[in-house]
């Protein structure tokens, strides 16, 4: 058999992949426990699951043998309306993911770089690898907030790309208009990562209007509890909506996922009812880690919460947490050192990481 190794592109052979989370039944088959005994708060998701509507659209539907819109009509005016932006503006994608690897693919290049604050999502990396971008991190300071200057100063001739989550994900915190408006007139695209939106009500998007160079990201894996069938969408000016709508694969969007969010917009009050239960659980969860000598709650907008740990005892914890049945986020990072993110859950879910972060720390 030909080995056909060599013929991969050198900077794919061995690449650094993205730590996605993974399925409840894999965790339970290796700690020996079943899916339902678990707590599973590491992939920030939303905790109430979808409309009802979801499913009975889902069942009722009759046309999966058909192909998808390939130009996204219904879907992108069906957005329109919920964003308050024209249609044009709009590109649907398979997850926000896919939003961030097509933005990638269209500005940066074998040599340019990509700028991140961090510690930050990691998709904006990794998908700067497969083109082997280069990316330039600038340290947030020791509240985990921007730093406009030292980002301005990390600009250079190869510079494309700088993304911003907001609400960053891990940290939780917002970035104002006032910097991401500054960091707009560095000369090079601003992507503004919305995807915890709903749960803070901020953006940025009245900024799009006299700035071509923005482009704002958003996803209905978390408001709308469409996780599982990989809905985002971004919003720019209309001439790189149109190059983008160009470059991405002509069916993009599977019809499931298209049905799915026809079916949340149809429901979006009672979706959007439930952000306050998340946002007095978030609440909750913080006020009670507050109460153990040696534990931080950092003040998060999103429907997580990271949480520092004492020192040199992160990974311990994690580990020990997960022993118990109680799955968060761990991170290699050295900005993230004793720290963990916890998906804000349901009461129960939220004591049953107390009682067993408690136990770890022998708190009575």
């Amino acid at each position: 058999m030909n080995d056909i190794k060599h013929l991969i592109l050198p900077h794919l052979q061995n690449p650094s992949g993205y730590e996605g989370v993974r399925p409840l039944e894999e965790i339970a088959l290796l700690g020996n426990m079943k899916p339902n005994e678990l707590v599973r708060l590491n992939g920030n998701e939303n905790s109430f699951g979808p409309s009802p509507k979801v499913a009975e659209a889902l069942g009722n539907f009759k046309d999966y043998n058909r192909y998808p819109d390939p130009e996204q009509r219904v879907l992108r005016e069906s957005l329109s309306e919920y964003l308050g932006v024209s249609s044009g503006n709009i590109v649907a994608g398979n997850g926000s993911d896919e939003l961030i690897d097509l933005i990638i693919r269209m500005f940066v290049g074998p040599g340019d770089n990509i700028i991140e604050p961090t510690p930050t999502f990691g998709m904006y990396r990794f998908s700067a690898n497969l083109v082997k971008g280069n990316v330039i991190s600038v340290r947030r300071n020791e509240k985990f907030e921007l730093d406009v200057k030292k980002i301005a100063a990390s600009i250079d001739e190869h510079s494309k790309v700088i993304f911003i989550a907001s609400p960053n994900n891990p940290t939780g915190n917002l970035a104002t208009k006032n910097q991401i408006a500054e960091l707009l007139q560095l000369g090079i695209v601003v992507v503004v990562d919305e995807a915890y939106h709903e749960y803070c009500g901020e953006t940025v998007l009245p900024l799009l209007d006299d700035n071509s160079n923005l482009i704002i990201l958003r996803t209905f894996s978390k408001w709308a509890g469409l996780a599982g069938l990989r809905v985002g969408l971004g919003v720019m000016d209309d001439e790189i909506a149109r190059l983008m709508m160009t470059i991405k694969p002509p069916y993009n969007m599977n019809r499931a996922a298209e049905v799915a969010l026809l079916a949340s917009l149809e429901d979006k009050e009672l979706l959007l009812s439930r952000i306050t239960p998340v946002i007095e659980e978030r609440k909750r969860l913080s006020a009670l880690c507050a109460q153990i000598d040696g534990i931080e709650a950092l003040p998060s907008q999103a429907n997580y919460v990271l949480i520092r740990l004492p020192e040199g005892r992160g990974k311990e914890i994690y580990l020990g947490l997960a022993d118990r049945g109680v799955f968060v986020r761990y991170y290699n990072d050295p900005n993230l050192v004793d720290c963990i993110r916890v998906s804000v859950g349901q009461p129960h879910e939220t004591d049953r990481f107390i009682m067993a972060l408690k136990d770890l720390l022998e708190v009575k």
